[in-house]
């Protein structure tokens, strides 16, 4: 499976239904809610005190368990000495259950949420909602945030900042732009996605007392993308490997776009592949073979000549779609490597090309297959209600492909119900040819056996490392480039 369940488990984005639920299993394995509760308000309040001198401070505060987590975090800085001022959405005795007690153990006074509140403050802890708000902040809430954000206050949010879905991370209508959000247990998806990942600032997980045996009844089945989990499913070379045996990667290369291909066969190479072919079409084979080193270019004069490229099993992987150019032709190529058995990277053309009937792609993908579409592709094939997320996971189940829906949130996501969220990916990628790169390094691990969910979410982390490591002024050309500093440091973490 190339998954490593345990750091997959360690890695887990929950969703607030299943968080709720790891509150109620821990309860019932006999913790005590307040405890927790009090937990959670303490790790609030010592990242509070950890990253800024004793200043006044309001604590906003509503009628849940997210305002109770806010009690408590009110009272523990009271007692270290600072200035705190609560103020409570609605009444003290609204609030119900383990909220209740933790209000009842704050000694200050309780003042009406409203922007009285916010005089003299310097800074301010969010606690009015949690992550499971469905519906969008209005009224006198909602001019007290605007007034948290216009005043440019530092914000310190319980859980997430209140407006952003938990599960999605949409917006309901606004949320305060926090300097820091503390989050228990584990993450939740909304603190990787945008636009809820914007409003977060830095993202602080805090152990509250819930056991990680409790994942083993909620079987979770997205996580944060991290080397982790799959890297012990990481194709590296054995002193036994020669370059048959670490796959033989074919690229379908473009007639007048073929920079795009280029990149792609370059970034297979880099990732493993042992042997890469471009199949170039007869008049840009010049051009392919000017350009490419260390890689075989082979001439193609139409689809029978492809067909014959794929007949070599030891041909074991495919990409087809960069330069490719939107028609028949690209279609033809795209059923030829599918009915051929090949593991398969589709991208960009390739997926453009089936836009008017995406019935017949999905039905020719019995193989290994991954989809890698930015939004506009994928807008064109698939259904894009409900979150990002939902999309991608709705996507993969339709098509019995793997889909890497690419973005600075990037979602990959299998048709058994897996996904994972990248959230490492710097703004320098977003520049002409980065897409190609990324999927040449998918064809790259696919073509060494790696499994098509994890080799996808290893090829963005790795992406997206190596743009980060290289900074401003990024192009395509300089991934190529960036990308082995990243995989010594991951065969270093191996090693250790």
């Amino acid at each position: 499976m190339n998954v490593s369940a345990e750091a997959w488990r360690k890695h887990a984005l929950l969703t607030p239904q299943q968080m709720a639920q790891a509150d109620r299993l821990t309860i019932a394995g006999g913790a005590a809610g307040i405890a927790l509760m009090e937990n959670a308000g303490r790790a609030v309040a010592d990242a509070v005190a950890h990253r800024w001198s004793a200043r006044p401070v309001t604590v906003l505060c509503g009628p849940g368990n997210n305002g109770g987590d806010g009690f408590v975090a009110a009272r523990l800085l009271a007692e270290r000495g600072w200035p705190v001022r609560l103020a409570l959405l609605g009444s003290v005795a609204a609030v119900r259950g383990d909220a209740a007690q933790a209000a009842a153990r704050w000694p200050g006074a309780v003042e009406p949420l409203d922007l009285a509140a916010l005089q003299g403050a310097a800074l301010v802890v969010d606690g009015i909602f949690g992550a499971g708000l469905a519906r969008a902040i209005e009224g006198l809430t909602a001019t007290v945030i605007d007034a948290v954000n216009e005043r440019q206050l530092p914000v310190v949010a319980i859980d997430v900042p209140s407006g952003v879905d938990g599960a999605s991370g949409e917006m309901r209508g606004r949320a305060p732009q926090a300097a820091l959000t503390v989050t228990f247990f584990r993450k939740k998806p909304g603190h990787l996605l945008l636009p809820g990942r914007g409003c977060c600032g830095e993202a602080l997980l805090a152990q509250i007392g819930i056991p990680d045996a409790v994942l083993e009844q909620i079987l979770p089945d997205t996580g944060a993308n991290d080397p982790e989990w799959w890297l012990d499913g990481f194709p590296w070379p054995s002193l036994e490997s020669h370059k048959y045996s670490r796959g033989h990667a074919l690229v379908a290369g473009g007639a007048i776009m073929t920079g795009a291909a280029r990149l792609a066969a370059r970034a297979a190479a880099r990732l493993g592949a042992g042997l890469v072919t471009v199949a170039a079409p007869e008049a840009a084979f010049p051009i392919y073979s000017a350009a490419l080193t260390g890689v075989i270019i082979h001439p193609v004069k139409g689809l029978d000549d492809f067909r014959a490229l794929l007949a070599d099993p030891r041909r074991n992987a495919a990409l087809i779609g960069p330069g490719a150019a939107v028609g028949e032709a690209t279609r033809e190529k795209v059923l030829a490597i599918l009915g051929a058995g090949k593991r398969t990277v589709l991208d960009a053309d390739a997926l453009t090309s089936f836009s008017e009937n995406p019935g017949t792609l999905f039905e020719a993908v019995h193989s290994s297959c991954v989809m890698t579409p930015h939004a506009g592709e994928f807008a064109r094939l698939f259904d894009t209600t409900g979150s990002k997320l939902e999309q991608a996971r709705r996507a993969a189940r339709q098509s019995g492909a793997v889909i890497l829906l690419k973005g600075a949130d990037t979602v990959v996501a299998a048709p058994d119900g897996r996904a994972t969220i990248n959230a490492s990916a710097p703004p320098y990628l977003a520049t002409a040819g980065s897409g190609d790169v990324l999927a040449g390094m998918v064809l790259g691990l696919l073509a060494q056996g790696m499994e098509p969910f994890a080799a996808a979410a290893a090829a963005v982390w790795v992406h997206g490392a190596a743009a980060s490591s290289f900074g401003p002024g990024l192009v395509a050309e300089d991934l190529l480039d960036a990308i082995p500093p990243v995989l010594r440091g991951l065969a270093e973490t191996v090693s250790r």
